[in-house]
């Protein structure tokens, strides 16, 4: 027998027993016994030298460490152990032997015996377990795309899976320890209502959606059936946040619980956050609390059309500073010292960033932005140092292997909102970044564009 042949073999061999009839979980039927072959090491403090001289020969599978106390009907001494070896190596044909095994043999340091092993449903993970009762039509895509949120498994199940929910929701939850809670989202977000939450049923576990999720250094409370949240999104919250520098002003328009605010603001950020749902406002003012950023976040409940002209605005008249005092440290406290002056900071008077995160509609959002700063010209450079704001927009597109189709009908797009042609070489600053694919033909960008002063001054019509 050939060499991949018996390594098919013996994978076959470990793999849990199958029953495609199961609909409730049974974890007493995974039970399995197999017959092994061993190299009981006479002198258990030779065991880590026996180990390696013995690597070709010792088995080595994931979650099944090889080295065993010695069977009973080995006579060796009290605490001796063994090597598990590999099921080519049997006991009764010593050809199957390795010469390093028959050197430790002869040498009376160990004594090849039998073994029985005995694996049961703690030793397969859930995609063994998965694939001994689903069809065999199903196994090429068994659901493992979820996503955690907290103590929550976030399932989006396809048709064919919903008859086995049960069963795929209780294996999630024996197999991953920090999962207390399963639900299937039963509707696309927002289907129902503009605050981009969803219906679900809870397939497993309490229906305990209340959960801390921690990100960027930040702790973040909320109840997830209230609020949007996207643990996907991570990475993105990090790429943008890096963008912010101490001291600048950000507008997060659709801040939801503040994914964007609270690692910006513990950067010294000053965030003007907004969300037009209550639960995730409330959220947000108690993460800022539980955060200690409350010096630098401001939160609001309001639509976020009339949020991106009033707070632009508000922020003109602003005089808000903060006095930070040094901490001393115990050791200063004890002799005398002069201590370092208070920093004293001040909010600017223009925001560095505005963050449209609703990427179903954030592109509506933009005509908000004609005019915005008219008669404010004086802000701004060349009368100042400071530049007009960058512009963070998301919105969906489709899919393509370089994505130069959807970069031009994303400047398209934003143009046509703004009553302005952006995007060409040479021009504003423009980034299309790519988020993440959301469906197969469906993809998240973030256009990120400096406001061009043909449009931030551009004057208003008075009929608008």
């Amino acid at each position: 027998m050939g060499g991949s042949a018996q390594t098919t073999q013996s994978a076959e061999m470990f793999r849990p027993p199958v029953n495609r009839a199961m609909r409730t979980l049974d974890r007493s039927f995974f039970q399995k016994e197999l017959n092994l072959a061993t190299a009981c090491v006479l002198d258990r403090k030779q065991i880590a030298s026996c180990q390696k001289d013995l690597s070709r020969d010792v088995l080595k599978l994931e979650r099944l460490p090889p080295i065993r106390p010695a069977p009973s009907t080995v006579n060796a001494d009290n605490g001796a152990r063994c090597l598990l070896l590999r099921p080519e190596v049997r006991v009764d044909d010593e050809s199957t032997w390795s010469s390093r095994l028959h050197d430790l043999v002869k040498a009376k340091q160990v004594l090849v015996a039998p073994y029985l092993l005995h694996l049961n449903y703690e030793h397969w993970n859930y995609h063994d377990i998965m694939s001994a009762i689903l069809p065999e039509s199903e196994q090429d895509e068994i659901p493992v795309g979820f996503s955690v949120v907290g103590h929550v498994a976030h399932l989006n199940l396809r048709d064919h899976y919903l008859p086995y929910k049960s069963l795929i929701a209780s294996v999630l939850i024996d197999k991953n320890p920090t999962i207390r809670t399963v639900i299937n989202k039963t509707d696309d977000v927002g289907e129902e209502n503009e605050f981009r939450t969803f219906r679900y049923e809870v397939l497993a576990g309490p229906d305990n959606m209340n959960v801390e999720v921690r990100e960027q250094d930040c702790l973040f409370r909320f109840d997830y059936s209230k609020v949007y949240w996207n643990t996907r999104l991570s990475t993105e919250h990090s790429r943008l946040v890096a963008k912010f520098k101490p001291g600048e002003a950000v507008c997060d328009v659709m801040a939801g619980v503040g994914p964007f605010a609270l690692p910006a603001a513990k950067k010294r950020v000053w965030v003007w956050s907004n969300d037009l749902n209550p639960e995730s406002h409330n959220s947000l003012v108690e993460n800022s609390k539980r955060n200690k950023v409350t010096d630098f976040v401001r939160p609001f409940c309001e639509d976020g059309h009339t949020f991106i002209r009033t707070s632009t605005s508000e922020l003109v008249q602003s005089s808000r500073q903060i006095t930070i005092r040094p901490k001393l440290s115990r050791s200063a406290r004890t002799i005398s010292t002069q201590p370092r002056p208070p920093e004293i900071l001040r909010e600017p008077k223009t925001f560095s960033h505005y963050i449209l995160n609703l990427p179903a509609t954030a592109t509506t959002f933009l005509p908000n932005f004609v005019g915005l700063y008219s008669g404010r010209e004086r802000l701004f450079h060349p009368n100042t140092e400071v530049r007009l704001p960058m512009i963070h927009v998301y919105c969906f597109s489709t899919k393509s292997d370089d994505n130069k189709a959807e970069e031009v009908k994303i400047c398209r797009e934003i143009s046509a909102q703004l009553g302005y042609e952006i995007g060409k070489v040479g021009e504003e600053e423009m980034e299309i970044w790519d988020v993440r694919d959301v469906a197969p033909q469906k993809r998240m960008f973030c256009a990120s564009f400096r406001l061009p002063r043909g449009v931030a001054f551009m004057e208003k019509d008075p009929r608008a």
